[in-house]
């Protein structure tokens, strides 16, 4: 994945989590992930994520993986 893509992707997820009122603590704990993960995902260096990632931050939100992803 892109360095761009996943900037945008992190930005996208930071803003539903503010948006939620979810901490990247809670956001984890819905997401079946670790927090730290979540850090990473809206650092300046984000990881690739994987698309069942993905699928668990969607769950997570509420939404389905495409609109995740539609930024």
């Amino acid at each position: 994945m892109d360095i761009s893509l996943r900037l945008k992707l992190g930005k996208r997820i930071k803003q539903l989590r503010f948006k939620r009122t979810l901490t990247q603590h809670k956001l984890a704990e819905l997401a079946d992930i670790d927090y730290k993960y979540i850090q990473k995902i809206g650092g300046k260096n984000p990881p690739a994520i994987k698309i069942d990632t993905i699928g668990k931050l969607a769950k997570a939100f509420k939404t389905t993986p495409s609109k995740l992803l539609d930024f």
